[in-house]
């Protein structure tokens, strides 16, 4: 409350009048519920389920001027800034509120919180709203105190700029574009509160303008450690340490909700155990850990992530069909000049037995540049798990031809060789009595005399990797990332949220067929992490990468082999283009010498007699 000069000299309570007993009175509680927002709660508004960690949060909120909360999903964070910003609109005449967030209807739910929840439970608070003048829901949501507080909710775009504020609130600001948080959002905080301090003089008036600040609050599940929002967080983290006074930042994970009786441990186990669960999104939204990695990685996150620009996968036709074979996810004609290279790395074991072991298929759509190199587009990607050896050769067979795909790249040692062997003869689909014939290798002259059928397409590039191969692979792969020549599918929220939506059929899917057309999202992401977590040693020139116990590196595998053909079926193409005769060496780097003593010769295109 303001400072009131006395109108009355004598300190006795007998000589002051009514009003002045009465307003002095509130000045005093006034500025006692400022300083206890929970007793404010208790008190006055009734609401007296608060949790002891939630009441320590609305302190933090009341205390400074920039406030940021990492939380799990399942706190309550919604609610309690619905709480807050209805205590502080009443406490704090003439507030100007404001809320926004990734999307309107996430602000929105803040309004909603207050109308479903706090008013049905509070009639001290009913009573402060004009419900006359109150909008909850609409292009103009907003809540309109009597007292001349508003609280209003904004969407985060160039179309805001108007708005003035001062209390900012940003929802999900992970995914509010940091630039219009820098130009529009933040620029609604340069005045401050004005009540109407009526018995002060215009230098009281400013001193006290003065001593009020602006906040701002940015709330958020984690996201990825290359986002904004992760600097964000750790640049706020670091100026509270440096100044206590003003600055908070905290994040809290799922085991607070469980130990205060938000979340049930029975509940989450039963997520942990659904076939499309994710460790990675769990560690973001329910463990409020930003994703990624820090120095020291053979492959850095940073630069893995900032290629992940692809909007839509190529979907084979039983994915694609379940969003009406939307052209932005349906396999399309070739353009000119364009490749694609399948690779497979062969496991066997199913997963749940052992962790190191799955089949890890990629798609490289290769694209040909005004430069005329070729850039790599990893459109699709899936694992298999527990197939026997003839069941995977068909599924790869099969998405070879759906694929139209010009190569096919897998590990032919091990139980590898069994799936180029049943590659190598013609193959019947039981379910479909489809005949598919036989395919042949194209740059190892003893894998080609496997196959049986004369004439088969030589389109397999057998890998028998040596040490020096397995380094040079991992060495071009990084490089590969770093320079922008891969690109990966974007991430999987981003695509649940924003681009996927945008297809018409795809938002009347059930949950299960959600997560059939994200799988290729989903699987990228598992690559990124297995990339990241991927140990490795040095020993003079060589690199030797290898999993972590209990980790995988089959993806890795599958897309270094994919890659390392890519650059050589690119620099062949590119000598044909600049009308070299020469066919006979075009590999980017040496080939190595493989354990029987041989080299891998040049390859070739298909059906070519110069592979070998």
């Amino acid at each position: 409350m303001s400072a009131k000069k006395k109108t009355a000299e004598s300190n006795s309570p007998a000589e002051k009048t009514r009003r002045e007993r009465v307003i002095e009175g509130m000045a005093i509680w006034a500025s006692y519920y400022r300083e206890n927002i929970d007793a404010f709660l208790d008190d006055y508004l009734g609401l007296t389920f608060l949790k002891p960690f939630q009441k320590a949060l609305l302190a933090m909120m009341n205390r400074e001027s920039e406030f940021v909360w990492i939380a799990a999903r399942g706190m309550g964070k919604t609610f309690l800034i619905a709480i807050f910003v209805c205590v502080r609109a009443i406490l704090y005449p003439g507030s100007l509120i404001v809320i926004t967030a990734g999307n309107r209807g996430q602000s929105i739910n803040v309004l909603e919180k207050v109308q479903t929840i706090l008013i049905p439970k509070s009639p001290a608070l009913k009573n402060e709203i004009d419900l006359n003048a109150t909008k909850f829901g609409g292009q103009d949501a907003k809540i309109m105190f009597k007292n001349t507080s508003v609280i209003k909710v904004v969407t985060a775009n160039d179309g805001a700029r108007s708005n003035r504020a001062n209390i900012l609130i940003v929802d999900e600001f992970r995914q509010v574009k940091k630039d219009t948080v820098d130009t529009v959002l933040k620029k609604f905080l340069t005045s401050r509160r004005m009540p109407q301090y009526i018995e002060l003089t215009e230098e009281e008036r400013a001193a006290e303008y003065a001593k009020e600040r602006n906040k701002q609050f940015f709330l958020s599940s984690a996201y990825f450690k290359d986002s904004w929002a992760y600097r964000k967080t750790i640049d706020t983290a670091n100026a509270m340490i440096a100044d206590p006074d003003n600055v908070f930042c905290v994040g809290l994970p799922y085991q607070l909700s469980i130990q205060e009786g938000l979340l049930f441990e029975e509940d989450l186990q039963g997520d942990m155990r659904e076939s499309d669960f994710s460790e990675i999104k769990w560690s973001m939204e329910m463990g409020a850990e930003f994703f990624g990695v820090g120095d020291g990685s053979f492959f850095d996150f940073d630069s893995i992530s900032k290629n992940r620009h692809i909007k839509y996968p190529m979907l084979p036709d039983k994915y694609a069909a379940l969003v009406g074979y939307d052209k932005r996810v349906k396999i399309p004609a070739k353009q000119p000049g364009e490749v694609r290279i399948l690779s497979a790395d062969i496991a066997l074991m199913r997963s749940g037995k052992n962790k190191n072991d799955a089949t890890a298929i990629f798609i490289n759509q290769m694209l040909p540049t005004k430069a005329k190199r070729y850039s790599n587009n990893i459109v699709y990607t899936e694992v298999c798990e527990g197939l026997r050896t003839d069941d995977q050769a068909l599924v790869i067979r099969k998405l070879f031809d759906e694929f139209n795909c010009d190569y096919l790249v897998i590990d032919a040692q091990g139980v590898g060789l069994g799936c180029y062997d049943a590659l190598a003869r013609d193959m019947t689909d039981l379910e479909t009595g489809e005949v598919y014939p036989a395919l042949s290798c194209c740059n190892n002259q003893e894998m080609a005399a496997r196959c049986s059928v004369p004439g088969a397409p030589k389109v397999i590039w057998s890998i028998k990797a040596s040490a020096q191969f397995n380094s040079d692979c991992a060495y071009m792969l990084r490089e590969a990332f770093r320079n922008g020549r891969i690109r990966l599918l974007c991430n999987e929220f981003d695509a649940h949220s924003e681009l996927l939506p945008e297809i018409k059929a795809y938002t009347s899917l059930s949950e299960e067929n959600k997560v059939k057309v994200e799988l290729p999202y989903i699987n990228t992401t598992l690559l990124v992490n297995e990339l990241i977590q991927l140990q490795h040693e040095e020993v003079g020139n060589r690199v030797k990468v290898f999993e972590k116990v209990g980790m995988r590196k089959d993806r890795y595998s599958s897309l270094a082999y994919n890659y390392y053909v890519a650059t050589q079926v690119a620099n062949k193409l590119g000598r044909r283009q600049r009308g070299s005769s020469s066919d006979a060496s075009f590999f980017i780097i040496k080939p190595p010498s493989y354990s029987e003593g041989r080299k891998v010769s040049a390859g070739g295109r298909r059906n070519e007699p110069g592979w070998y």
